[in-house]
């Protein structure tokens, strides 16, 4: 039983969401006054008046703070009073609804998210970053999330949204996958994986870190209070929805609900009658009285009074179509248990009332014998045992143990369905006897435990059997019982009640959970699995109460109460009677909390007269009803209330709407003021920042519209003064909210966000400019609205986008020129990561005014060009480090349609052009400084391709290019006029590089040896090279695809080729100069000089006596190095095979084109032999090298080399005749020659 001073001071204190709810009920009507041409004070008294707490005067003298006090507390007393009245008026619409019905297709709405969920979502991507988890992702995934991250969740957009409510989960996953579309599609093809298997794959790795550890079966188990109202709701859940909505508290809801017999379907119908009835009475009086409302015209008084009489007529019609037995019970779709069990009541009676299989209980039972004490009459080697069991079950025995010491230990455990089992154990001897068939029984014992019983061992006394003579046997052991999950309480209570324990006695409870939010208390008997007796707990409200008169047995009482039925308990112990009602409490999942009492009662049994007990039951809910005054709320005349002044609060979920649109047909609230009241209530919420959905506004609105232009959406044709001055005064706040949400579109519907939410609310201020329903309002009007509210757009956007790259920070202060254009840079990234956000997520939406949204870039952009040309301006003169800004900008305008060459588009371009111009210029003269000052002190080193001052050439020119080309110039003509000029210029320095390189090489010959001590230098080798270089960086460097400029390259590349025959040539002219020094030796060999004949003559005289060497192969040997050496350097160093072939094929020409002038001009002349060893050795070598280095056959058995083969050939066979040998050194042996050396 509720305390009442306690009830009250709770009740009181409601949440501050209910509180602001409920009193936004009566929010601007000020009370629930009379309606126009009513008595102020209607029949029977049933009218509103302050009360429950009179104001007294204040005394002479009080103080203002005081009667500030006494003011608010009648403010507060009357405004309860006027939730009461509305709550009984919305009782009865629940209770027999016969006019509205609950909608079957509801569309599901998605679950908002709350700032801490959105934090947690942050905390949990950031561990994905940071790898704290465990989801295995690739690097691109981890980049996608990067910006996610970023982007979206640490937006200062979304945390606003979140702030309004209207940001889903929903809307994340979207934004998500919309997100990485983009980088999927942009990724490259792999062979057998899709890019839609890639998409589901990180949606789902995405659902993975946004879920967390949680459970989603435990998120759909889970239902929480708003997600509860989107679904068909039983009675009782909606009673409980009103009573946190109006701030009603449980036992003024239990007093209302009997005083009213709501469960009474024929009392409703005559309620109903009597209502009716006393609204025709009320048309008639009007119509006599002549007091109407303020119409918009005369003619609408008479329609009026129809109005109202046919309104009666259809209510009658519909409450004669109810069945009168049944009366407004209708059936209703049952509803799974969400977390609050007070609100989700499963409906029904006859539809979830539990039966006793329902309730299924199975306990589990350890059962441990210690050891017997008091056994004597058996020998101490005679073998005992025990036996247990739980009767109805299977028996188990322990280990055999002598008489002498009987101990086991030994465990059983047992399942049963009983709560209360009887577990027997009995003490066996083994029978000696030869014709025994059974063993003796000496003693058992038998237990009945319970949940509650002792979990640890204690000493029984057995029941010993006839023929043992141990008398005070016992046996120590242990019985566990433990409690089952679904068990929350047990133990032996006193009941009685109406309709179950319907005698006063002591029984065996147990509280049993038998679904998530399905409770029961059941008794039982010993040895049974069922209950005899249940009581579901749906809709009971346990609290304590005092001893009840008549009632012996039991020192502590508490009671359950539901309408209609009263269940008393008794507990023999207050902490008993305190873990019960926690128990309890928690079960029926009401919303008052019981408190133990201070004192407990106790009954006075002394001298034998019956307990001193408090008022009975009844009268004390009499009491109760008459303290808190519910009786006129019951017997008010609803005809002498003006329901549109408590009709203030919209109610949204389908729930709050059936009752509403019943409320609305059962005591005649017009619908245009319906939903009047219902925009106001909207606008109020959107103004102060919540955000709603403009399909809501709409409806309403239209409806509205409808209404006041006559086109009667309800049927009601009359048209009041104040309904026409509120509809335009609501209007008017909507017309101005709608272009303030879409002048903050980016931040009103952040990432375009929530769906369709932008595309609605272009539509609906569309609808609000009409003048009327019929005459659309030009298309001009609309643009020219949309189109101010997008330019004052641009302007906020670039506002906030400035305040959030903190450029007014360096507002008066002294800031380099580095930093600001190092903030302008970052603050044009931002710039254009706004303008990509718009054409992703706000252009569909704006797809009938596309140039507006161009428009409206320009203009941002405009915007951005003032901080963009301060900042340029400040720079140093010839400072290139604002080129990157130019990139920035132009990459991403060249390529949007809308904006390429527009007005900021075009601004960029004639801002940069001159410098583009002075930065080429000083980078051609510098060019053209560094090959001049490279080559004088060029040292010929090879580095990469070529030389250094080439290799800078070429890098410099290259890196011009590409920058040039990088810049996109996005004027065709200025951007071909560049491209012209870079070829050109580079064509002139490739040439000048050339040019100086062949003078380089000529030089360099000219300082080397004559002699064959000479060898190629790398220098040589790197000139080559450089030639190389030259020849492939000219395609790159000077080719256009205009013919004009294809003869730059052609140019350059003639005159490379040219060069290069001219080098080969002077580097072969090098070796035939050395061929010729070789050459001149052996003249000295000719036939009739003096110095040959003496040289024989020396040479022969000393080869008697000693080993002369050969005199002249360490010429030919020498030469042969050189050849060679030359040869490998040349290979090996060179990087062009062709120059090399080509230097090779004319080297071998020439010398031996050499050789066989030299021979011819000794054609009279017979060769001595020394000559003759030379040649042969020289020619053999030479042909042997070069063929050797890939000289084509061709080239090397030419009609020279056929001659001076021949002439050699014929030479040594006369010198073999004359000399008798050459010594080994022949023509023909040469090959052999050849290993050996």
């Amino acid at each position: 039983m509720l305390d009442p001073s306690s009830s009250e001071e709770e009740g009181d204190e409601l949440p501050p969401e209910l509180a602001r709810k409920a009193a936004a009920a009566p929010r601007n009507r000020g009370g629930a006054r009379p309606a126009p041409g009513r008595t102020c004070e209607p029949p029977g008294g049933a009218r509103l008046q302050p009360r429950g707490r009179p104001a007294s005067p204040s005394p002479p003298g009080g103080s203002d703070k005081e009667k500030e006090d006494l003011e608010k507390m009648r403010r507060e007393e009357e405004e309860r009073r006027k939730r009461l009245q509305l709550y009984v008026f919305v009782m009865r619409c629940i209770a027999y609804p016969f006019n509205a019905k609950q909608p079957t297709d509801m569309a599901r709405r998605q679950q908002k998210i709350s700032k801490q969920q959105l934090q947690t979502v942050k905390e949990r991507f950031l561990s994905f970053l940071n790898g704290e988890t465990q989801i295995v992702a690739d690097e691109a995934f981890i980049n996608a999330v990067q910006s996610y991250y970023e982007v979206f969740l640490k937006s200062d957009r979304v945390c606003r949204m979140v702030q309004s409510g209207g940001c889903s989960a929903s809307d994340s996953r979207e934004v998500f996958k919309k997100h990485i579309e983009k980088r999927v599609r942009s990724l490259p093809e792999i062979d057998g994986l899709s890019k839609e298997t890639v998409l589901s794959s990180w949606m789902a790795k995405f659902d993975t870190i946004y879920r967390g550890e949680e459970d989603p079966r435990k998120q759909q188990q889970t239902l929480t209070t708003s997600a509860a109202s989107e679904l068909i709701l039983s009675k009782d859940q909606l009673y409980e929805m009103f009573q946190q909505i109006l701030g009603i508290k449980k036992f003024e809801h239990q007093l209302l609900y009997n005083a009213c017999q709501l469960d009474n379907p024929d009392e409703q119908a005559a309620q109903i009658r009597r209502e009716l009835d006393g609204r025709l009475q009320m048309a008639d009086q009007i119509a006599r009285g002549g007091r109407f409302p303020r119409f918009s015209s005369r003619e609408m008084e008479s329609v009026y009074i129809e109005e109202l009489r046919s309104s009666v007529n259809l209510l009658m019609a519909n409450l004669e179509s109810m069945p009168v037995s049944k009366g407004g019970d209708f059936k209703l779709q049952k509803l799974k248990r969400g977390h609050n069990t007070s609100i989700m009541d499963m409906g029904q009676e006859d539809e979830n009332t539990l039966s006793k299989s329902d309730v299924v209980l199975s306990f589990t039972l350890e059962v441990v014998i210690m050891e017997v004490h008091g056994l004597r009459s058996l020998a101490p080697n005679r073998i005992v045992y025990c036996t247990m069991e739980v009767e109805g079950g299977h028996k188990l025995q322990t280990d055999q143990a002598e008489a002498s010491k009987p101990t086991w230990g030994t465990q059983g455990d047992f399942t049963t369905t009983q709560p209360l089992p009887a577990v027997k154990v009995k003490l066996f001897t083994e029978s000696t006897g030869v014709l025994a068939l059974e063993d003796k029984e000496l003693g058992r014992v038998v237990l009945h435990p319970t949940p509650n019983s002792p979990k640890q061992s204690e000493l029984h006394k057995m029941s010993v059997s006839k023929g043992c003579t141990d008398g005070d046997l016992r046996i120590r052991l242990a019985v566990r019982m433990d409690k089952p999950q679904n068990m929350k309480h047990c133990g032996y209570l006193w009941a009685i009640g109406k309709n179950v324990w319907k005698r006063w006695k002591k029984r065996f409870f147990v509280l049993v959970q038998v679904s998530q939010y399905t409770f029961a208390m059941c008794s039982y008997r010993e040895k049974k699995a069922e209950p005899v007796e249940l009581l579901q707990l749906d809709g009971y409200t346990v609290d304590y109460t005092d001893p009840q008169p008549g009632l012996d047995g039991g020192r502590t009482f508490f009671n359950a109460v539901k309408e209609g039925d009263t269940v008393i308990f008794a507990s023999d112990d207050e902490q008993d009677r305190i873990l019960w009602v926690q128990a309890m409490y928690r079960a029926t999942g009401q919303s008052h909390k019981p408190v133990p009492p201070t004192q407990v009662q106790k009954l006075n049994s002394r001298g034998g007269t019956l307990p001193q007990l408090d008022a009975p039951i009844s009268q004390f809910y009499a009491d109760r009803a008459q303290k808190h005054g519910m009786d006129e709320f019951i017997s008010a005349n609803p005809c002498y209330f003006e329901h549109a002044s408590l009709f203030e609060l919209g109610w949204f979920s389908p729930g709050q709407v059936f009752v509403l649109d019943e409320y609305c047909a059962r005591y005649g609230v017009r619908g245009c003021h319906r939903h009047l009241c219902y925009l106001s209530d909207l606008l109020e919420r959107a103004e102060n920042g919540a955000m709603i959905d403009p399909t809501l506004l709409h409806y309403s609105f239209a409806f509205c519209a409808s209404h006041v232009h006559g086109n009667r959406p309800d049927g009601i044709g009359t048209v009041t003064v104040e309904e026409k001055e509120r509809f335009e005064e609501i209007k008017e706040r909507l017309r101005v909210l709608l272009e303030n949400q879409i002048t903050h579109f980016r931040y009103c519907f952040p990432f375009g966000r929530p769906e369709g939410a932008l595309k609605a609310t272009l539509s609906l201020l569309e609808r609000v400019l009409m003048r009327d329903i019929v005459t659309p309002v030009p298309q001009e009007d609309v643009k020219s609205v949309i189109g101010r509210c997008l330019e004052q757009a641009a302007l906020v956007n670039y506002q906030r986008l400035s305040e959030y790259a903190k450029l007014e920070e360096n507002v008066g202060r002294l800031v380099t020129p580095a930093k600001k254009l190092e903030d302008t840079i970052r603050l044009g990234e931002l710039v254009i990561e706004v303008l990509q956000q718009n054409e992703e997520h706000h252009a569909e939406a704006f797809a009938w005014w596309s140039d507006l949204m161009v428009e409206h870039a320009e203009i941002f952009l405009c915007l951005y060009s003032a901080d963009m040309d301060a900042a340029l301006e400040v720079q140093p003169p010839d400072s290139w480090d604002s080129f990157p800004l130019f990139q920035l900008l132009n990459d991403y305008l060249r390529v949007d349609y809308n904006l390429c060459n527009g007005r900021f588009h075009k601004h960029l371009q004639d801002l940069y052009a001159p410098l583009v111009v002075r930065y080429v210029d000083l980078m051609e003269s510098s060019i053209a400084q560094s090959i001049h000052r490279g080559f004088e002190r060029e040292s010929w080193e090879p580095v990469n391709n070529g030389s250094g001052t080439s290799e800078d050439l070429f890098w410099k020119l290259d890196a011009l290019q590409t920058f040039i080309r990088d810049l996109h110039w996005p004027e065709e003509e200025f951007g071909k006029h560049l491209e012209m000029r870079l070829k050109l210029m580079s064509s002139d320095m490739i040439e000048s590089c050339v040019k100086r390189t062949r003078a380089a090489f000529e030089a360099k010959l000219q300082r080397s040896s004559r002699a064959t001590d000479f060898r190629v230098p790398q220098s040589i080798c790197t000139m080559f090279n450089v030639m190389v270089d030259a020849r492939a960086q000219s395609a790159k460097l000077c080719t256009m695809d205009l013919e004009q400029e294809r003869q730059y390259h052609s140019q350059i590349n003639n005159l490379i080729e040219e060069t290069v025959k001219e080098m080969i040539t002077l580097l072969v002219a090098k070796f035939v100069v050395i061929l010729e020094s070789v050459l001149a030796k052996l003249s000295r060999y000719d036939e009739g000089t003096l110095f040959s004949s003496f040289l024989s003559f020396t040479v022969k005289a000393a080869s008697k006596y000693v080993d002369v060497p050969k005199p002249g192969m360490d010429v030919a040997d020498g030469y042969v190095t050189f050849i060679r050496n030359s040869q490998d350097m040349l290979r090996e160093k060179v990087s062009e095979e062709v120059y090399v072939e080509r230097l090779f094929d004319q080297w071998y020409t020439s010398s031996m084109n050499l050789v066989g002038t030299w021979l011819t001009d000794r054609m009279d002349l017979q060769l001595h032999v020394y000559q003759l060893k030379i040649l042969i050795r020289i020619v053999k070598k030479k042909y042997r090298d070069f063929r050797l280095q890939g000289v084509l056959d061709s080239t090397l058995n030419s009609k020279m080399y056929d001659t001076v083969k021949s002439r050699l050939t014929l030479e040594e066979a006369t010198a073999s005749v004359r000399e008798g040998g050459m010594q080994g050194i022949s023509m023909r042996d040469s090959e052999e020659e050849d290993d050996d050396n």
